[in-house]
C-alpha cells in the first residue's frame, strides 16, 4: 500500500491556464498583470511557427485591454506606451528589441 504525501499531490494536480481577469485583466491564477510571465511563455509555445498569428492575438486584446482600463478609470486612463510593452514588446523577435 503506497501512501502519498501533500507533495505528491501537488505534483499530480493538473494546472490552471493563465488566463486574464476581465475588466482588470490580471492573471486569474496569479493576479500579476496580464500577459503574467507563465502566459507569455504559454503564448510562444502556442504560437511557436505562427509569429504573425500570435502579434495579431496580442494586438486584439490589447485593444480590448484599453478599452476596459479606460472604461475603469476614465480620468487617468491607461498609458498607451505602457500597455503597448505589456502586450506587444515581449513578442517581438529578440533581435528587433
Amino acid at each position: 500500500m503506497s501512501r502519498t504525501t501533500p507533495d505528491d499531490d501537488r505534483a499530480t494536480a493538473p494546472c490552471r491556464p493563465h488566463l486574464p481577469l476581465r475588466p482588470l485583466w490580471l492573471c486569474r491564477v496569479c493576479a500579476a498583470p496580464w500577459p503574467c510571465p507563465v502566459a507569455r511563455l504559454t503564448l510562444r509555445r502556442e504560437y511557436a511557427h505562427d509569429r504573425i498569428g500570435l502579434s495579431v492575438y496580442l494586438c486584439t486584446v490589447l485593444h480590448e485591454a484599453a478599452a476596459d482600463l479606460y472604461r475603469l478609470n476614465p480620468h487617468d486612463g491607461p498609458d498607451p506606451a505602457a500597455l503597448f510593452t505589456r502586450f506587444l514588446g515581449w513578442a517581438r523577435p529578440r533581435h528587433l528589441r
